[in-house]
């Protein structure tokens, strides 16, 4: 059967997608008006998605609480939630939920194709018939509840989403972003947050909860896309047998509306929150933003991205350079976002003050005038057109499936024009268009027509209020307080009462039967042996070359590695540094802005980064590497390597003004990071008490780095001639032939043109006699508490099994599976409201747990203290095993790019790691038991039992618990 003979759909396009080499078909279901888009390829790793159209309709969050809640259960899956066992048992390639200001995404990947139909079927009954409407404890759980377990406690608001979003509204940057959306589309649904401001959130009711999903969640308001190597005809009958059948065409309007223009710019004021201890002088926002045209026209899409390089986002482009020259900001960010129905463009100046604001707006008029008039730099033009076009052509989204992305990016005209499904994917033309218009004026155009003459535009600043948060919280309190006072002593015991019954209901297993519902694999469908590595050893005299002989269409993946595990420890956080320097400063080749072209006009990137790798056979040693990661078409490498010559041999540190201005972006970049991010910041430092890879990887992009860069910025006077002979010496210490070690993941010929392009530098490396003494590591246990302007918590623990004599063994990975989706899950996600919470067990001998967006801190010690505990009595099925051990071998698969799969072989060969490890370890994977689960509890106890604690978070809230540390300190 044919396409074209399927009764229930009529073709509305067929057509080869010739960028993509794919078959596009869209297509519509007649009977329930649902949207279909199929791509059709040679790729295994197959997707599907349905997504909905929901622009909100307040900033109670019900979006975002929706796509939570629909996961939790649903008619022919009734379990409390099938999202977890998907992910516990199955081979998913990537399994999630996405809410964006204007839709809601389910997408699932995987690349077997009866896990792939299982996936199918959950998500679209999950959607469709969820448990919501027999529940009311899912929406309390998912999105809020008021919470009381003693009628003598102080009230409190829970929620998984009420939480997350506390997290996310104690970001900065997040929270500029979103006044920014807000205030250039006021008349519009992006005027809301679609993620739920932590104040409105419980304005939410239940039944308005339920209006909007029997409103939304209906296939005339669906878009549905299938990915990859698939049989179309048969996935397309069981969609509308199963489910589309079954609905009639309801005619709705959810459209986008598009914001009139303004007559004049729109000035908006808000405070954000700092710590008590921080100073308020420099940590003001200023911000210019223009609404920019249509995301439906084809070659603005990408024309913009092109413009936010050219004036903006490249090293020494000129509103950035004209914004540092007149220290209006230390650190200028901003750009294009075209995942919008109207884009926007931003220019930020971040650490700023408020008496900048007319000089800032005054500087961005002039720089652009000056732009039009003298003709924006062509070569930077050239470049950012010439990276987009290789990183399209590369298509490398990390661990998100491409097929993924391509899908995510048919939304961005397909939500707002069903004629124009596949305008997005098919770039190269508009590439080429570009090309043809640097000499025509056009960009300059485009700069007049929408950033000069456009009165779309909004100045929002954000100047910061210390102890704004806990001035809030205590208000929040307050009206707690006032709240339960107004109830009667029956309604008290009423919320006592729910609240005992909330946690009964969290706690409740799901029934046996419920549970075997869920279609899943058996351990006969999984892979005996893991992929195999791809490491040839090349003997190039000096030094080696590790050559993984993998096609990458034409692209050569070049590292330069440089062992740095002879650093002395004076120097150890400058390695940090030199990291973030090499390639943004003058080489005695280029300027900082033509070495930033020339990188985007002639390779797909030259990046530097450190990499800290345990051995895998000797656990007391680890294997520190300085790298330079070049990527770079074959005809191309040679310009790659001249360039990648001039940095690392040619490059200036006397530009103290620059190397201020850089160090000032670093600090603020290292200061979004470490409050975004700090479930990973914390666990490494935690780690580092004791283990001495981490105290490296701490010292050289941690909290310990972060003290340094402060210190460099804060008294950059009296540090900058010390910083340049560090940087000097270090450059001498790692640049040398006898610290080189080579990969290159590329076909033969790559290799050879690799081969023969480093022989040509090799005359240039280092070769003056140096000291040469190993780092001896000192690691003490501090138990820090960081406090920062945070909401929430990450919770670090740490600990060795080693130590107390217990080895490794690949349960551990099953172990991991298993805490993370079932007791983790339960009693810090679910029960306690935390946005998430994970746990590691190394081959060294080192655990870790760590949450994220965590209202609580030592309750959480406490859980991950009585783990041992839960496994010394664990149980589960055959059944249930057999999905654990599914869902670890997922995450040990994921399908890999050419670049993730050299890279895989070469870690594997750095660390030491062989292939009859690997087949060990998948055999003790594949093949564990109950018993093999609860002969970790000693292990987990014994790690435990070391008590290394690192928290990063609400600075109140840790002084409360400052039983827990030896030390308090501010984060920033």
């Amino acid at each position: 059967m044919k396409l074209q003979d399927l009764k229930a759909y009529e073709i509305v396009e067929d057509r080869e997608i010739k960028d993509l080499n794919s078959q596009g078909v869209v297509l519509r279901h007649k009977k329930s008006g649902a949207r279909i888009c199929l791509l059709l390829n040679d790729d295994e790793n197959k997707v599907f998605y349905i997504a909905f159209r929901t622009p909100p309709v307040n900033s109670t969050g019900l979006t975002h609480i929706l796509e939570h809640s629909v996961l939790c259960g649903s008619k022919e899956f009734p379990i409390k939630d099938p999202f977890i066992e998907l992910v516990k048992g199955s081979l998913n390639t990537f399994l999630n939920a996405i809410t964006y200001p204007d839709k809601t995404v389910y997408p699932i990947a995987s690349c077997n194709d009866k896990d792939y139909q299982n996936l199918m079927h959950v998500y679209l009954d999950a959607v469709f018939r969820p448990n919501i409407y027999q529940y009311r404890e899912i929406f309390c759980q998912e999105g809020w509840h008021y919470e009381l377990e003693h009628p003598e406690d102080d009230l409190k608001i829970s929620g998984v989403v009420y939480s997350e979003m506390k997290g996310a509204f104690s970001s900065s940057d997040d929270l500029l972003e979103r006044e920014i959306l807000n205030s250039l589309y006021p008349d519009t649904a992006y005027r809301f947050e679609s993620g739920g401001d932590p104040k409105k959130i419980p304005d939410l009711s239940y039944e308005e909860f339920l209006d909007f999903h029997s409103k939304y969640y209906h296939p005339s308001n669906s878009y549905i896309y299938l990915y990859g190597n698939l049989d179309a005809v048969e996935k397309l009958k069981w969609l509308d047998e199963y489910y589309l059948s079954g609905y009639k065409t309801d005619d709705f309007d959810t459209e986008i509306h598009l914001q009139k223009a303004f007559d004049h710019p729109l000035r908006v004021e808000k405070k954000y929150s700092v710590s008590s201890q921080d100073s308020e002088r420099d940590k003001t926002y200023l911000s210019y933003n223009w609404s920019v045209g249509d995301i439906l026209d084809q070659k603005q899409y990408l024309a913009f991205e092109t413009l936010d390089y050219a004036l903006l986002s490249s090293q020494g482009a000129p509103l950035k350079q004209a914004l540092l020259d007149a220290g209006i900001g230390k650190d200028i960010q901003g750009g294009y976002d075209n995942s919008i129905r109207q884009p926007l463009f931003s220019v930020i100046a971040k650490n700023s003050n408020i008496e900048k604001l007319d000089e800032f707006q005054q500087i961005i008029q002039d720089t652009l005038k000056n732009q039009v008039k003298q003709g924006i730099n062509k070569e930077a033009l050239l470049a950012s057109v010439n990276h987009g076009e290789f990183r399209f052509r590369e298509a490398d989204f990390g661990n998100y499936p491409k097929g993924l992305m391509f899908g995510l990016q048919a939304l961005d005209s397909w939500l707002y024009d069903d004629s124009k499904v596949f305008i997005h994917l098919e770039p190269l033309e508009t590439y080429r268009f570009l090309r043809e218009q640097m000499e025509t004026g056009y960009f300059e155009g485009l700069i007049q027509k929408y950033l000069l003459d456009n009165p779309h535009v909004s100045v929002v600043t954000m100047e910061p209020e210390r102890g704004l948060n806990a001035k809030e919280e205590k208000e929040l309190s307050d009206k707690l307080q006032a709240y339960k006072n107004s109830l009667s002593e029956a309604e008290i015991l009423e919320l006592t009462a729910f609240t005992k019954h909330l946690k009964e209901y969290q706690e409740q297993p799901n029934a046996p039967l419920d549970l075997e519902k869920i279609p899943m694999l058996s351990r006969k469908d999984l892979q005996p042996a893991p992929e195999p590595l791809n490491n040839q050893v090349l003997d190039l005299g000096k030094t080696t070359m590790i050559w993984h002989d993998i096609p990458a269409n034409g692209i050569v993946y070049l590292d330069l590695m440089f062992d740095a595990g002879h650093i002395p420890e004076e120097l150890v956080s400058y390695l940090g540094v030199l990291k973030l320097l090499l390639g943004y400063l003058d080489t005695e080749d280029y300027t900082y802005t033509e070495l930033a072209n020339e990188v985007n006009l002639h390779t797909g990137g030259i990046h530097n980064c450190i990499t800290v790798l345990a051995d895998a056979k000797d656990a007391d040693k680890y294997h520190a590497k300085f790298e330079v990661r070049i990527s770079a078409l074959k005809e191309k490498l040679e310009k790659a390597m001249e360039l990648t010559e001039s940095m690392l041999f040619a490059t200036k540190f006397d530009d103290k003004k620059r190397l201020g201005e850089l160090l000032a972006q670093i600090k603020s970049s290292l200061q979004s990071d470490l409050s975004e991010s700090g479930h990973l910041a914390s666990a490494t430092r935690a780690l580092s008490y004791y283990q001495p890879r981490s105290r490296f990887a701490d010292l050289t992009t941690g909290i310990d780095f972060y003290k340094l860069v402060d210190r460099l910025e804060t008294c950059f006077e009296d540090e900058v001639q010390d910083l340049k002979e560090k940087l000097q010496l270090l450059m001498r210490m790692l640049f040398r032939p006898e610290k080189l070690l080579i990969s290159v993941t590329c076909d033969e010929s790559g290799r050879i043109e690799a081969e023969k392009q480093v022989r040509r530098i090799e005359k240039r490396f280092y070769t003056d006699p140096i000291e040469d003494r190993p780092w001896v590591v000192s690691c003490t246990r501090k138990n820090e508490g960081f406090m920062d302007a945070s909401q929430v918590q990450y919770v670090s623990l740490a600990g060795s099994y080693r130590d107390a004599g217990f080895s490794y063994t690949g349960a551990f990975h099953v172990l991991k599976t298993i805490l993370s989706y079932d007791y983790l899950w339960l009693n810090i996600r679910v029960k306690g409201g935390a946005y998430g919470a994970a746990s590691a067990f190394l081959r060294t001998g080192d655990a870790y747990f760590t949450s994220y967006r965590d209202p609580h801190l030592k309750n959480t010690l406490e859980v991950y203290k009585k783990t041992a505990e839960f496994l010394k009595s664990f149980h589960a099925s055959e059944r249930d095993m057999t999905k654990y051990v599914i869902g670890t071998i997922s995450s040990l698969d994921t399908p890999l790019n050419p670049k993730a799969k050299g890279r895989r072989s070469l870690l594997a060969y750095l660390s030491g790691l062989t292939p009859e490890m690997m087949a060990e370890e998948r055999r003790e994977v594949i093949e564990a038991s109950v018993e093999d689960i609860r002969a970790l509890a000693a292990p987990v106890e014994a790690a435990v039992k070391n008590e290394n604690i690192c928290v990063i978070g609400n600075e109140d809230k840790i002084k409360q618990e400052q039983s827990v540390f030896d030390n308090i300190l501010p984060l920033l």
